[in-house]
């Protein structure tokens, strides 16, 4: 049996913490940055965690990271 391939767009993406859980970088702060305010801006840096039904899915894409 062949080794199963990781998604690259997905490893690129996430990263899995050593507790197992799933870290990503929080959308929206690319561009557009003057109407959002300090406090969104701010806040949008701190990497977000993904919920348990939401790491099954991105096993699935990444199965040698966990």
């Amino acid at each position: 049996m062949p080794k199963m391939k990781t998604r690259r767009s997905a490893a690129k993406r996430y990263s899995v913490t050593g507790s197992g859980k799933v870290r990503y970088k929080k959308q929206g702060l690319r561009h557009i940055l003057t109407k959002k305010s300090s406090k969104r801006k701010r806040n949008l840096r701190h990497a977000g965690i993904l919920s348990k039904s939401e790491t099954k899915r991105i096993h699935k894409l990444m199965p040698y990271n966990f």
